[in-house]
């Protein structure tokens, strides 16, 4: 039977619907099955908050008191290799101060994280290995610096697959569409990648581009789909599989179901004006609160930046620039928490905040802060993690981080412990070997895990 007369003895003999189910049960059983976790998993759903350009540890959230004793100066402690010329120990003008029963400092610039802190795992102790921004980047996204790697959001997908077929897996929050390589599916199958929405945006149609078909209706475009469904299975068939073919498959499929449920889920502004005063009206509020409502119907991992840009890489005049940027995460960040806890989701999503290094506690340009993948803070909440502890340390000024030391690979470890997986075991076989998020390292953070 020639092409021609096998659509037409489909299109013809099925009809839409018979033939949209048939064309959805052979794509569904030609996917791969997801992994699926190893052990019981405290969590369902990730939300990934970055701070793109690495925050200052030491002005948010790790207290260091001995850089004013030691201001200017330039001990040999912290004589330590920066990307940039840089001076000598510039301390924080913001006040700490102990909040909640766990009494963990918090600094002045983050009220609503203080007033949430006793949900919050503080983790003082994070390093990497590479000062520039791109490799960082790459290493904290797919645990390798390498922009070749499955991200994060993508090994996610691989392992749980997803709980709403008419939405993306994996979705990508940014005001820019710059950073694609970071939400990449590398070798695993291409349906993985992430699929990016400007958060910028409130209203669905101009957030989601071609979200409403003005020509056709929703029968016309079934039949439409039908047609180029039936020539893809069959081209399928006669060469052979492809996994970037599959994926477009799925994807157009997605794509299709997502215009009538995207224009409820992606549309902040039905939510009451109270919680979205809570959240605040900027790009990044609207993120965090899109975030919530992306995993209550099912998204498995959400990830979240603040940008566009690199706004949290403070070359100069960081106190200014932090007495502007902060108060608008921190009132999203600590409402998405709350937000999430009052309806009982804060306990199956994990909430990870951070960026891809922190800032150093020497000066450059006076009044700024160099990269420093030394020693830096990030934080997680929900999950099944234990709130209310700051975990690890720094060196008395900043820079090196010195007591329970927590790798990159150590975080993904224990992401993927939360879902469910060893992540010695979460693997995909390509070019010849076995391949994992963590490569040869982590350590799962037990002693973080309630």
């Amino acid at each position: 039977m020639n092409r021609r007369r096998f659509v037409e003895s489909l299109c013809g003999g099925l009809g839409s619907v018979g033939l949209a189910a048939m064309l959805q049960e052979r794509s569904e059983a030609a996917a791969n099955t997801p992994a699926g976790p190893h052990f019981a998993p405290r969590a369902k759903h990730v939300i990934f908050l970055f701070m793109t350009g690495g925050p200052s540890h030491m002005d948010l959230l790790d207290p260091k008191p001995a850089l004013l004793r030691y201001e200017g100066q330039r001990p040999e402690s912290v004589d330590l290799r920066t990307e940039r010329m840089t001076g000598g120990l510039l301390p924080s003008p913001f006040e700490f101060r102990r909040h909640g029963q766990s009494g963990i400092e918090v600094s002045e610039l983050l009220p609503n994280l203080a007033g949430i802190v006793d949900d919050l795992c503080v983790i003082r102790s994070m390093y990497t290995f590479n000062p520039t921004h791109t490799p960082a980047r790459n290493l904290i996204h797919s645990g390798n610096i390498a922009a070749t790697r499955p991200s994060l959001g993508a090994w996610i997908s691989y392992g749980l697959g997803t709980e709403n077929r008419n939405l993306p897996g994996f979705v990508v929050l940014s005001p820019g569409a710059r950073g694609g390589d970071l939400w990449r599916s590398g070798f695993l199958p291409a349906e993985h990648q992430g699929t990016h929405f400007n958060h910028a945006e409130t209203d669905p149609e101009q957030m989601i581009r071609y979200l409403r078909n003005d020509v056709l209706g929703a029968g016309d475009q079934r039949r439409q789909l039908d047609l180029l469904q039936a020539l893809n299975h069959d081209h399928r068939d006669r060469v052979g599989g492809d996994s970037y073919l599959d994926a477009r498959i799925r994807a157009m499929e997605t794509a299709y179901r997502m215009q009538f449920e995207a224009l409820e889920v992606f549309d902040v502004r039905k939510e009451p004006a109270r919680l979205r005063g809570d959240y605040g009206e900027t790009p990044f509020a609207n993120g965090c609160l899109l975030a919530r409502r992306l995993v209550e119907q099912g998204v498995r991992y959400v990830h979240v930046y603040y940008g566009p840009g690199q706004p949290w890489d403070d070359h100069k005049e960081i106190n200014r620039n932090l007495r502007e940027r902060c108060p608008d995460m921190d009132q999203a960040s600590a409402a998405l928490i709350r937000d999430l806890k009052s309806r009982g989701l804060l306990d199956e999503t994990l909430v990870v905040w951070g960026g891809e290094f922190g800032r150093t506690p020497v000066s450059e340009a006076g009044d700024g802060r160099d990269h420093n993948p030394y020693g830096f803070t990030m934080w997680m909440a929900g999950g099944g993690m234990r709130g209310g502890i700051a975990y690890g340390s720094t060196d008395e000024f900043g820079f090196q981080a010195v007591e329970d030391r927590v790798s990159i690979h150590d975080l993904h470890a224990t992401i993927l412990n939360q879902l469910g997986f060893d992540h010695e075991r979460l693997t995909y076989r390509y070019a010849g070997r076995d391949f994992r998020l963590t490569d040869v390292h982590g350590t799962v953070l037990n002693e973080l895990i309630a």
